[in-house]
Formats: C-alpha cells, sequence, structure tokens
C-alpha cells in the first residue's frame, strides 16, 4: 500500500472529523474535491486512486487539475480556490507524517489562490421584500409554509441550512419572542422576532 491512501484515510477520520470536529459540510465539500481530484490523475495517468503515491500528487499535477476545474468543468474563481484549500489542509496535515516529501509538499503549498471580482452586494428594498414575502398562496398548505419561512428569513437573516434545520423548540412565542440556531462555524446564536413575524408563526404552527 502506499503512503496517500492510509494518509487521506487518516485525514479526513483523524485530523477532520476527530481533532477539528469539522462540520459535514465541510468534510463533504473537502471529500468532493478529493474526489474529483483522484479522477483527474486516474484519466490522465491511468493509475487507480489506491495505485497513487504523494508523489504523483506534484505541483504540476495539482496545478493541472485547478486548470481543467476552470477550463474543463467551467468552475468559477471561487470554486477553484474551494478545490485548492481542501488540498492544501490535506497537504498541511500529511507535512507532519511524511516528511520525506517535504520538498513536493512545499512546492504544493506554495501554489497561489486566484484573486477573483468582488460582486456587488445588493439587497431588497422594503415594497420588494414585501412583495417577496406575499408571493407565496394563502390558499395552500405550502404556500402558507413559504411565507412563513420567506417571513422568518427576512426578519432575521437567517441562512439557509439554518432555517431549514429549524425545530419547533427552536422558536419561542411568547415574552421575548425568538430563534435560536446553530449558525456558521457552530456558533449558537437567538434572534428577536417582530410582533407580525410571531403572528405569522403561530398561525402556521
Amino acid at each position: 500500500m502506499t503512503a496517500l491512501a492510509p494518509t487521506l484515510e487518516a485525514f479526513f477520520t483523524e485530523r477532520l472529523m476527530g481533532q477539528r470536529h469539522s462540520s459535514p459540510n465541510t468534510v463533504a465539500a473537502y471529500r468532493d474535491s478529493w474526489r474529483l481530484l483522484l479522477q483527474f490523475v486516474k484519466d490522465r495517468t491511468g493509475k487507480q486512486p489506491c495505485q497513487l503515491d504523494l508523489g504523483d500528487l506534484d505541483a504540476a499535477v495539482i496545478s493541472g487539475f485547478l486548470d481543467h476545474l476552470e477550463t474543463e468543468r467551467h468552475n468559477s474563481t471561487r470554486t477553484r480556490n474551494a478545490r485548492l484549500a481542501a488540498i492544501r489542509s490535506f497537504f498541511h496535515y500529511a507535512a507532519l507524517r511524511h516528511p520525506e516529501h517535504a520538498d513536493l509538499i512545499a512546492r504544493v503549498l506554495a501554489i497561489p489562490t486566484k484573486h477573483c471580482q468582488q460582486r456587488e452586494v445588493c439587497w431588497l428594498d422594503r415594497p420588494e421584500l414585501e412583495a417577496l414575502v406575499d408571493a407565496p398562496d394563502p390558499n395552500t398548505w405550502t404556500g402558507r409554509r413559504d411565507h412563513a419561512l420567506l417571513d422568518v428569513a427576512a426578519q432575521t437573516g437567517l441562512r439557509v441550512s439554518e432555517l431549514t434545520g429549524l425545530r419547533n423548540q427552536d422558536i419561542e412565542l411568547g415574552k421575548g419572542a425568538h430563534v435560536r440556531c446553530n449558525g456558521k462555524g457552530r456558533k449558537q446564536r437567538a434572534t428577536r422576532l417582530p410582533k407580525e413575524t410571531v403572528t405569522v408563526l403561530k398561525s402556521w404552527t
């Protein structure tokens, strides 16, 4: 067995899940990055992933993979940088376990991220927001559900993953009405609910 396979497995099970307690979304994103990289190398060299060694993943190969993402898969610069971050994280881990590959690892870690254009952040004005919240049909079950979700999203600024992860016990509709959630970075936060949203949620629940 080559050094790559056990190191990659340990990176996911020991490093990400055991030591860093990375979120399931982070683990899934890193997994997908490595799945794409291993498939890329297999297509170019004919080697199965179990046959690959760290020496097969030098800076030239990684750079070729990143170019492949942009030119053939038409991924954005942000996606390209996210895939590179997953690769770098592994090589930082591998550097401590395989000092015999120090030069190769250093060259991979030296691959720069690409600058990307910052999009202008825009938002809905109040009439647009009210039109969006009122768009669902109140005469249907799904319409009332969507209206409640959109109203909570508009009033609290919750991310989609936070919103869809809410449970009945996460919402307090009495005195000091608020909603609790586990946000990005596993941070717990509570957001106040205005009276109008409380009325909508009481009707829905």
